[in-house]
């Protein structure tokens, strides 16, 4: 067969001439340089698409590591030196000379009447409060640098607590949906949700108005749906907020020990309603610290690793949903530095006296960082760590507070939640 590629039939029929008319005979051979030339480019090609992908591997791993980062530990005050938005806006600058992360504060309102009221003594009642009875405590907020304090809490109390499940709740959703906003554009990162009832116990089913008529079920079904509007009433103002309890799930595995059948007869039976209904509407970056406050005296680490056991998976019975109940619930751990001083006292001479010497309380306070999600919070009665007109402390030894500040270099550089 021809090698000819000059004119053929087709190129007759449609008059294009092709544009190589030289046989395959007369094409010119590679050289052997530059077959050598060909090889040392393939390496340098090849070295530089191994420095391509090696580039590429290092950015998607520091990418990575970046989304899955460990959460750095923080120190939560919270306490009876507890200060309002004004206060704060006088004295930040002291307070944040103490090694905490953030502190837990409430605000007063000025009734139209002029009387003063603090908010968390009238927020789950039949009081509505207004948004301009709040502009007060916002404009502290604002006009606060905060430096140090980057994780701060607005109090919620269930006080007074003398509405039933199922009476008009729009009074408590309205204050809900006013702090959440209050902590958002106040730079707060969420609210402590202090469920504990200091008048009436809204969460003992025994002492529900209406148990002769309606049940167990009936109540806890109600509060699932209290538990959805609150969650939604906060959200809506704050999406992304945390809501701090001192305790939460754990709490009722604990009293039952960890019999569900047992939770109508407690006297938190219907708190894991509640918090399902929340879990059951939360937004994706919601988070829920389960404070467990049980730990305020642990001493020792079998102590809290029995604690994190109980939130991680001991708690999981009362949860309606358990793969929420994971990504929303973060472990955190409460320590009393003057651990129940109605009975041991408080001692700022003989520390020995004290329940916590400032030795054991730095290993309490470096066990409960290490095993937390993100939050330990530090809570006094009689030791203040600032107090009016000044913002000075008050019985506050100089240990104790150089023993957390080595709890907190030592604890606080973030751990990876399993």
């Amino acid at each position: 067969m021809s090698q000819n590629l000059g004119m053929t039939e087709a190129s007759r029929r449609t008059g294009f001439q092709p544009v190589f008319t030289t046989s395959l005979a007369q094409i010119p051979q590679p050289a052997a340089d530059f077959e050598k030339d060909m090889e040392r480019y393939k390496r340098i090609y090849s070295r530089q698409m191994i420095r391509i992908a090696l580039f590429i591997a290092l950015v998607v791993s520091s990418l990575t590591r970046a989304q899955t980062a460990p959460t750095a530990k923080k120190l939560i005050e919270f306490g009876w030196d507890e200060p309002d938005t004004a206060f704060i806006r006088l004295h930040i600058r002291e307070m944040e000379k103490h090694p905490f992360h953030g502190v837990v504060f409430d605000h007063y309102v000025t009734a139209s009447d002029g009387a003063k009221l603090r908010f968390i003594d009238h927020a789950w009642g039949k009081r509505k409060f207004t948004q301009a009875e709040f502009q007060p405590a916002l404009d502290d907020l604002k006009a606060t640098e905060f430096k140090q304090f980057t994780d701060n809490f607005l109090r919620f109390d269930v006080t007074p607590g003398d509405v039933d499940w199922f009476d008009d709740f729009s009074a408590i959703l309205e204050n809900a949906k006013l702090a959440a906003h209050l902590a958002k554009n106040g730079k707060a990162r969420g609210i402590l949700f202090d469920v504990e009832p200091y008048v009436k116990n809204l969460w003992d089913y025994r002492q529900q108005r209406d148990k002769a008529t309606k049940s167990f079920e009936d109540y806890s079904a109600q509060a699932r749906t209290r538990g959805k509007e609150f969650m939604q009433a906060l959200q809506g103002e704050f999406p992304d907020i945390r809501i701090f309890l001192t305790f939460a799930y754990s709490l009722s595995e604990q009293q039952t020990g960890a019999d569900p059948k047992k939770l109508a007869n407690t006297d938190y039976a219907l708190l894991p309603a509640f918090l399902n209904g929340m879990l059951d509407v939360a937004n994706p970056g919601v988070k829920i610290i389960d404070g467990h406050e049980m730990s305020y005296a642990y001493k020792d680490a079998s102590e809290f690793d029995i604690g994190l056991k109980r939130i991680r998976t001991g708690a999981l019975p009362f949860a309606a949903d358990a793969e929420k109940y994971q990504k929303h619930i973060s472990a955190g751990f409460g320590i009393w530095m003057d651990e129940d001083w109605r009975k041991y006292g408080w001692d700022v001479k003989d520390f020995a006296r004290n329940y916590f010497s400032p030795e054991a309380f730095e290993k309490s306070v470096k066990l409960a960082l290490e095993r937390a999600d993100e939050y330990v919070w530090i809570y006094t009665e009689k030791p203040m760590w600032w107090t009016p007109p000044a913002g000075q402390p008050k019985e506050l030894p100089a240990p104790y507070e150089e023993a957390l500040k080595r709890a907190a270099a030592t604890g606080t550089r973030g751990t990876e939640k399993p």
